[in-house]
């Protein structure tokens, strides 16, 4: 409990100090007031972080995130709302120190890509991105039409939580239909000169699972193996919270009315998340990757909705 509640007794501390001191200076000490107001500043902002991360109580919203990005319908305008996505979740996830490794992607035949899936390691980034899983509407004047007309894409997010080794997730070697072929990813042309590239096949539940980032064929079997695991913890946890659905059943059509934010970049420009209603008007600041907002408003709502 001591440990737990250390952040908080160092904010606190800080504010009594702060306070002291101003008693004993007065109301008249200007000098003294601008003194501590950068220290007030930035511990207002521990608290607020702090605040946040109360948020953060599942058993693995500590966990290291898988995600994957996924085209929907659109065609190539797809592909690139699918690239712009993937970008502003690298972004996001630089922003806060995360380190990213590839397991896969699949380019688009003209632009963008049809899919990526991507392991975000660093404390907290499954709790935080699991506010990102659903379909992403994007509207604007496409780059891809000569007559400049408007165009809506969808894509959509899976996040989950990178499986621990201390969690234990059966996997049955005869369920497993193993496949290996070259990859044709950022392994590049070394890569390319083995089957390195690893598939995975877990016939039970249909699940497919593949990794072709690193040269060596036993990394990338591992790899695929942590998102298969992933991907059955999932399902066991649909399960055990007594979901009428699983996670793979459940999931929308990636098309129109099945959004759960819209990015609009034409007539105006407006992000709108339609679980929280949270919005903002710089949509390019969120195709930045700012999406601490949007993840706020989320989290307070599953907090809301579970008091």
């Amino acid at each position: 409990m001591k440990l737990a509640a250390e952040p908080f007794l160092k904010i606190e501390e800080g504010v009594r100090g702060i306070r002291d001191i101003l008693e004993i200076a007065g109301a008249e000490d200007t000098e003294s007031l601008e003194h501590f107001k950068k220290d007030l500043a930035n511990l207002s902002r521990k608290a607020d972080d702090l605040e946040f991360k109360t948020l953060l109580n599942e058993e693995t919203d500590i966990n290291n995130a898988i995600l994957s990005v996924n085209a929907g319908a659109g065609g190539t305008e797809a592909c690139d709302w699918a690239a712009m996505l993937l970008r502003m979740y690298t972004m996001w996830a630089e922003s806060k120190g995360y380190k990213l490794t590839w397991i896969d992607q699949l380019h688009g035949e003209e632009a963008g890509i049809k899919n990526a899936t991507l392991l975000i390691t660093g404390d907290y980034a499954y709790g935080y991105l699991k506010a990102e899983s659903g379909v992403h509407r994007l509207v604007r004047i496409s780059p891809f039409d000569s007559n400049k007309r408007r165009h809506t894409s969808f894509a959509s997010i899976d996040v989950l939580p990178e499986v621990s080794d201390d969690i234990k997730i059966a996997v049955n070697e005869v369920d497993l239909k193993v496949d290996t072929y070259r990859s044709g990813g950022k392994g590049g042309q070394h890569a390319n000169k083995t089957d390195s590239a690893v598939r995975i096949t877990h016939i039970p539940t249909g699940i497919v699972v593949q990794c072709q980032n690193e040269r060596s064929q036993f990394k990338n079997k591992s790899m695929a193996m942590k998102l298969l695991k992933a991907r059955l913890y999932e399902i066991e946890r649909q399960k055990k919270a007594k979901d009428l659905e699983t996670a793979y059943d459940s999931k929308k059509d990636i098309e129109w009315g099945s959004q759960i934010r819209s990015y609009v970049l034409h007539p105006y420009k407006m992000v709108k998340d339609h679980r929280t209603g949270f919005e903002v008007g710089n949509a390019e600041g969120v195709l930045d990757g700012k999406l601490d907002g949007f993840i706020e408003a989320y989290l307070k709502g599953l907090r809301t909705k579970d008091a």
